[in-house]
């Protein structure tokens, strides 16, 4: 299927490109999270027509998630959880539980914004995570995670 893209999909294309895609992927993820719209003769007259408004709110996001990644980059999130004696957690910290300290601390990120490559947290210590704010935008956050000793 045909798409055109209303924003910038990564490893797919930037705004207003037309690109072919599986018809699941575009019906199941990209038309409905409004990212694109199949490509038809009227849509693409209807996007030509739109394109600066849509070039100006891509631009206005992009601004506004290099500010945040201004004032978020080098901030440390402490958690603590119960550990043992030897510092293995009883459980894990995962990027629910980061990205609700960082609500905590004023910054709105959702979960799928935190990036873990390494998966979850097991044990006590020192970590660094990334947040995808945008496509083109990461910043890297300290995340400190503390025993509590039952």
């Amino acid at each position: 299927m045909q798409v055109i893209l209303l924003d910038k999909v990564v490893n797919l294309g930037n705004l207003g490109d037309i690109v072919k895609v599986k018809d699941g992927y575009a019906r199941n993820y990209l038309i409905p999270t409004g990212r694109a719209r199949r490509a038809t003769q009227a849509a693409i007259e209807e996007f030509n027509a739109r394109r600066a408004e849509l070039e100006k709110a891509a631009a206005a996001k992009l601004a506004e998630a290099k500010a945040l990644a201004e004032k978020m980059s080098g901030h440390t999130v402490r958690i603590v959880q119960k550990a043992g004696v030897d510092g293995r957690l009883f459980g894990s910290v995962t990027n629910h539980d980061i990205a609700a300290e960082l609500a905590k601390a004023g910054f709105p990120v959702h979960k799928s914004q935190v990036r873990m490559p390494n998966g979850v947290f097991k044990n006590v210590g020192d970590y660094t995570v990334q947040i995808g704010l945008h496509t083109d935008v990461t910043v890297e956050v300290n995340v400190q995670v503390l025993g509590e000793t039952v």
